[in-house]
């Protein structure tokens, strides 16, 4: 299965500051169909959000999503219309950027005018809204979602051990590297650093690029390779930070703070974004690469474009410091139920469906976004499609807490001039403890 071309998109949540046989026969044609992108946070043709999508004759309850990838949300409505007609949903697509997103939600929800039923919610925002007691508790429907969605994302939908939503896309990040220049992927983040400056300097190029811009990119690349040396924000039930125990916090802000120095990172690391990163690889200028996986069809040159390293990349899981295992940091949307539906038990019934139907997250492969099913990339014929399910299965979600913006914030303000060397690392990464501390309250 070749990866189809997809536009990139950057990470939820914040602002960036750079630039049966019938449904398993679905399954199959729509893990060979897979469109990938980051999660939620894309753009959207010009006016074609913040509105009804008119799909419904006679609409019983309403769905409030993203605008992003909106046709494939307009796939799974009318499959569910066309499969439930006399319990028919509308939809209403909500502007294309995080930010406005939450806002509008918000808006409903805090001037109880209840116009959605069902809330498409970022990964990372389960506890916010959770804690507001803006949507149902769904711990009720654990049974059905365990053992059928990924564990990472079933994470996400949860606040303290409780379920507050329902897993419905998810996605995952890729090393990309140079079959020309290294023979295997590295297995840790120390050989990527040594083969990496050793390649690079004997061509003449770039070591690695990624996400280094001060964003929410940044935010996941710091996390990854905090996790990477065995690092947890929160203790398992999400009552106080762990973010410096253990030394893994230290131990990836050295690693960053080494491979500005050293010349690891490309120049201007600091200030890249997705596509950034994508255009250096793709033009034969980098060794190394952390990307999403909407790159794979770019650099093969099967999306039309030119590209340096058509027949010289591969790509692996992201390594981790002792080789052990991988990981990456999870993307996605859940769907949660809001306290002021009037019609609880179809939303609660939506969800569920949306999240455990074959049919429905087949078309999620089909389309734009990666499922949250396991069963998909348990038969897929495409390596690196199964591969992707292995990593997603190891992936670790940023911790969908009330406070994570506020968090994000402070890693972002806090660690980004760090690694640069502007500022000492140690009061910088406490100034993050104190941040995650709060983050576990609503300020």
């Amino acid at each position: 299965m070749p990866f189809a071309q997809a536009r990139p998109a950057r990470p939820g949540g914040l602002r960036p500051r750079g630039r049966g046989r019938r449904a398993a026969r679905s399954l199959a044609a729509g893990a060979a169909a897979l469109l990938l992108v980051l999660s939620t946070g894309c753009g959207a043709p010009p006016g074609q959000e913040g509105g009804g999508a008119g799909l419904a004759d006679d609409p019983r309850f309403v769905w409030a999503v993203t605008g992003a990838d909106r046709a494939v949300h307009e796939q799974v409505a009318t499959l569910w219309n066309e499969t439930h007609p006399d319990r028919q949903v509308e939809i209403y697509f909500l502007a294309p950027t995080a930010d406005e997103q939450r806002q509008a939600m918000f808006q409903d929800l805090q001037s109880r005018a209840g116009q959605f039923d069902v809330l498409g919610l970022d990964v990372i925002w389960t506890g916010e809204f959770a804690d507001f007691g803006y949507v149902e508790s769904l711990e009720d429907l654990r049974p059905e979602v365990e053992g059928v969605s990924l564990d990472g994302a079933v994470d996400t939908a949860q606040w303290r051990q409780e379920l507050f939503a329902l897993p419905y896309s998810s996605n995952g990040a890729f090393l990309y590297y140079r079959t020309d220049l290294v023979d295997e992927p590295p297995r840790t983040w120390q050989e990527l650093y040594e083969t990496g400056i050793e390649a690079a300097e004997e061509e003449g190029i770039s070591g690695f690029v990624g996400q280094g811009d001060r964003y929410e990119g940044f935010v996941v690349s710091y996390l990854e390779l905090f996790w990477a040396a065995g690092g947890e924000l929160f203790d398992e039930e999400q009552t106080r930070t762990t973010f410096l125990e253990g030394g893994a916090a230290a131990t990836a802000l050295d690693f960053m703070t080494r491979a500005h120095a050293d010349g690891l990172f490309a120049e201007g690391y600091d200030s890249m974004v997705e596509d950034d990163a994508r255009a250096l690889f793709q033009a034969g200028e980098a060794v190394y690469m952390r990307n999403w996986p909407y790159a794979v069809p770019l650099l093969s040159g099967e999306a039309g474009e030119e590209s340096a390293v058509a027949d010289d990349f591969a790509v692996a899981p992201l390594p981790t410091f002792d080789g052990q295992g991988g990981t990456s940091a999870l993307g996605g949307l859940n769907n949660a139920v809001s306290t002021l539906s009037d019609e609880k038990e179809l939303a609660r019934e939506f969800v569920l469906w949306a999240a455990t139907d074959p049919d429905a997250q087949a078309l999620l492969a089909r389309n734009s976004l990666p499922p949250t099913m396991e069963s998909v990339y348990d038969d897929a014929e495409d390596p690196n499609f199964r591969m992707l399910g292995d990593i997603l299965a190891q992936a670790h979600a940023r911790p969908p807490v009330p406070g994570y913006n506020s968090l994000s914030l402070a890693i972002q303000d806090g660690l980004h001039p760090a690694f640069l060397g502007q500022a000492e690392a140690e009061p910088s990464l406490e100034a993050v403890e104190r941040a995650a501390d709060d983050a576990l309250r609503q300020e």
